[in-house]
């Protein structure tokens, strides 16, 4: 059971070890590994100080060496209240030394300190499952670079484009998620460690040094805000929801593209699941997963929020956060990692995209922009005589079989004027090779245009690549060197007792 101190004369009922405690615990639970890195730090940091006595901290050293092996012996009970009381009270059956991992720290800055560590370590795994993903985007926006089919706005056919442009179009909210992620980094790997509990401790706390240990890049400047920062949960939500959204829109749209009515794409068997009643289905519940996922995150976001709204100095600002924003993080990795499958294995039905340009009216645009080159109109008339010949040809479905003639007399009933446009320039208006091929700005779905904006994709995500690398690294270097130091101390300390 909890140690009872001096100040509450009965241990906790078991109502508020069930509903409370254990709910609690449940959500520190990954939590182990962070905060046993953060109580190594902490004591090597008050040994240093002269804090702890040297025959405490050989014992005290040993024991947490032990347990951040997690041995078979440690069993997590919530009738010891939290992660850190359990693993207080594991180490106490250790030693007598237990009472000095306390010393200058409350509970709640070791468990903070510890959730950072969490969420820093899940975001450059994410940062790397959106690099990897929006690598295989990329790949295959060049596979489908000249694989025509109508682009969609309201779910109608709106311009000629290709598979290629239109899967490039993901990318870039990639890389802005990845530049989310880099800020939110840079945040969260701010230490929190040495704030005692609102202001310090009269006890010396090198707060500096505890960062270094810890691998983060510097402090919180305030020991109160470093204690109770809530907007960054807030802001982790808000950018896993972003990734989420844009990820959703994708997906809803591909779900959309592999219905029979579009027949634009079809998913690989092993990223669909069968009805158990109807044999002709191939449900494409990858795609569904991600917008469910996107609608959960959404939840994750206002419960975020919801949990920061409160006076400051309160610990619901963060006890159901300790759990729920690192398997957020996690849901999202692989969330990302599943739509990078899903496009890696997808197949494209060029037939069927040629064919919807060449039967709908996808050239429409088109046709008015040539007009209005080759024979002076305004692009409001075009736009007024192409929409009275896409209602004319309705009945036909396509305006592949206009003629300079009917388009010259259109133009004399509707606007009052010939209008002179050669078979040949009409052809050229008509033909979705060279309506792709005519845009060539940047951003368009010319093969130039593609090849650059591809080159810059690819030069972005290698940066990622790189930087996400390098703090993997680091993190790494910094918990062996941790570790090592704490080994070398205890050798130390035998070897000075002996």
């Amino acid at each position: 059971m909890l140690e009872v101190g001096a100040r509450l004369q009965r241990g906790p009922s078991e109502g508020l070890i069930r509903a409370a405690f254990k709910r609690e615990l449940d959500d520190q639970v990954d939590l182990f590994g962070a905060i046993s890195l953060v109580d190594l730090a902490h004591t090597l940091v008050t040994i240093e100080a002269g804090i702890v006595p040297p025959e405490a901290a050989q014992d005290l050293l040993a024991a947490l060496l032990r347990l951040h092996e997690q041995p078979a012996d440690f069993c997590l009970d919530p009738a010891r209240g939290d992660l850190y009381t359990n693993r207080e009270a594991w180490i106490a059956t250790q030693t007598g030394t237990s009472g000095w991992l306390g010393a200058g720290r409350a509970r709640r800055e070791a468990t903070t300190t510890a959730f950072l560590i969490k969420v820093r370590s899940g975001l450059l795994d994410l940062a790397q499952a959106l690099t990897t993903a929006g690598q295989t985007i990329t790949e295959r926006a060049r596979d489908f670079r000249t694989a025509l089919m109508p682009d969609y706005t309201y779910l109608q056919s709106a311009q000629p484009t290709t598979f290629g442009h239109y899967l490039l179009g993901f990318v870039y909210p990639i890389l802005r998620d990845l530049d989310r992620i880099r800020a939110l980094y840079r945040r969260v790997n701010q230490s929190p460690a040495g704030c005692g509990s609102t202001n310090g401790s009269r006890l010396p706390q090198d707060r500096g040094r505890l960062s270094e240990l810890l691998g983060f890049d510097g402090l919180v400047s305030h020991a109160r805000d470093a204690m109770w920062q809530a907007d960054l949960p807030i802001e982790a939500a808000a950018v896993l929801t972003a990734i989420l959204v844009n990820l959703d829109r994708l997906a809803e749209d591909l779900q959309i593209y592999a219905t029979e009515e579009f027949e634009l794409i079809e998913l690989d068997d092993c990223h669909a699941r069968a009805s158990k009643i109807m044999p002709q289905k191939k449900n494409p519940f990858a795609l569904t997963h991600v917008r469910g996922l996107a609608n959960t995150m959404i939840g994750t976001l206002t419960a975020s929020a919801v949990a920061g709204r409160t006076p400051s100095g309160q610990p619901d600002n963060r006890l159901s956060l300790y759990g729920m924003i690192p398997r957020a993080i996690e849901d999202a990795q692989g969330a990302v990692a599943l739509i990078g499958e899903v496009v890696r294995f997808l197949t494209f039905n060029d037939q069927h995209g040629r064919a919807r340009l060449d039967r709908g009216f996808a050239l429409a645009t088109d046709l008015a922009e040539v007009m209005v080159l080759k024979t002076g109109i305004d692009f409001r008339q075009a736009h007024r005589l192409v929409g009275h010949l896409v209602r004319s040809h309705l009945a036909n479905g396509d305006l592949n079989r206009l003629t300079p003639e009917e388009l010259a007399a259109a133009a004399d009933q509707l606007l009052g004027r010939g209008i002179e446009l050669s078979q040949a320039d009409l052809r050229d208006a008509l033909d979705p090779e060279a309506a792709v091929s005519a845009r060539t700005a940047p951003g368009g779905a010319a093969p130039e245009a593609m090849e650059a904006m591809i080159a810059e994709c690819e030069q972005a995500f290698a940066e990622a690549n790189a930087w996400t690398g390098n703090y993997r690294r680091r993190l790494r270097m910094a918990e062996d060197s941790l570790l090592e130091m704490a080994r070398e101390r205890l050798r130390g300390s035998v070897q000075a007792l002996e």
